[in-house]
């Protein structure tokens, strides 16, 4: 078998020329949003719109597209040690990462093979790589290659799947008579409606009133609000706008008297709802607006026969309410085989975390 035959594309119109295989490729191989070439293009032109990208592309001996891996080359920092790395074309927004490849262990070994013969990089980093996910070859072409590398828990995504019909959802549920107690005291409050927005038509202002809820909040307060940074009111925008015309936005309100108590911005892909960014009137807290827009959402989800709710992100106990299966994530490390890499390596997983521990033992001890 001739091997994988590897390029680098470095400038977005080359990336946007991969846009028709990139997506083919998705779709044959692990059909997941955030991989497709939309939700990364939405990515780079609001978050990292300067990247000097370093995306590699493999293709079989009839030129067809077999693996991607999005990449960035950037100045990074590990304990305060300047290092150059290449990094995943990821933050906080973008959920979730991996390799798309069709032979993964195959790609990975070419992958990996090309950037040894590189020695611009010190550290090659993939954040949020799902357990069991693609990537992963690319540690084990490492240690089969005598290099150094690790791998760091990151995210534990809560998610539920979805029974056939809502009666074997409620059964059992231990938050379900709570909440039915809370909907009565908010219907007493005036007329209570869900509204699910999915067309393009009148979605700035809906997306408007989603962002300004957001903002009412602790959100605000903490300066991780939607509304309150340029490249992330242009990024959920712009990405709402894609969804909306591909059919993927399940943007919902929880209203009470035609106002919005409550929001769910969310992407609807491959028969899973896909929970990105919520918010809700902390006014209104006691009657727990975000949790009666959930409920109302697995109904709908059920009876249009979704298959899962991804509540994505980090573990909280808002979401343990739902479910108690969580999607484990990780960061992936690979070091050069040098001494710089070497060191930065060890720094990472044997002295930081042994330090870690010594002084854990000596505030116990205090």
């Amino acid at each position: 078998m001739e091997p994988l035959r590897v390029e680098e594309v470095r400038d977005l119109a080359a990336f946007d020329a991969l846009e028709a295989e990139w997506n083919a490729l998705v779709k044959r191989v692990d059909d997941q949003v955030f991989y497709r070439h939309e939700f990364v293009r939405c990515w780079l032109e609001h978050f990292a719109p300067g990247a000097a990208l370093r995306i590699l592309a493999a293709r079989n001996a009839a030129g067809g597209l077999a693996a991607v891996l999005g990449l960035q080359e950037e100045q990074g920092h590990q304990y305060g040690v300047p290092v150059r790395q290449l990094s995943s074309l990821t933050n906080k927004h973008s959920c979730r990462f991996d390799l798309v490849a069709e032979e993964p262990k195959r790609a990975a070994v070419a992958f990996l093979s090309h950037l040894m013969g590189d020695p611009s990089w010190e550290v090659l980093r993939l954040s949020d790589v799902p357990e069991g996910g693609a990537a992963w070859e690319l540690l084990n072409a490492a240690r089969g290659a005598g290099m150094p590398w690790g791998a760091w828990p990151s995210a534990r995504s809560p998610y539920l799947v979805l029974p056939a019909t809502v009666a074997a959802w409620t059964k059992g549920r231990s938050n379900a008579k709570p909440l039915r107690r809370r909907r009565r005291r908010l219907e007493e409050k005036g007329r209570v409606e869900i509204e699910r927005v999915a067309g393009v038509e009148g979605l700035g202002s809906k997306l408007e009133e989603a962002f300004a809820l957001e903002q009412s909040g602790w959100k605000a307060q903490e300066g991780t609000a939607i509304a309150q940074a340029e490249h992330r009111r242009g990024f959920y925008t712009g990405l709402a706008r894609t969804a909306a015309e591909r059919g993927w936005l399940g943007l919902y309100f929880l209203r009470l008297d035609a106002r919005p108590i409550a929001f769910q911005y969310g992407l609807e892909y491959g028969g899973r709802y896909l929970a990105m960014k919520p918010g809700y009137d902390e006014a209104l807290s006691e009657v727990s607006p975000s949790h009666l827009l959930t409920e109302s959402l697995v109904q709908d989800f059920i009876g249009r026969g979704l298959s899962e709710l991804d509540l994505l992100g980090d573990d909280a106990p808002y979401k343990r309410e739902w479910t108690e299966q969580v999607r484990q994530h990780h960061w992936l490390f690979i070091y050069r085989d040098t001494w710089m890499g070497q060191t930065l390596q060890r720094s990472k997983f044997r002295w930081a975390p042994v330090a870690k521990r010594m002084v854990g033992r000596w505030v116990r001890r205090r």
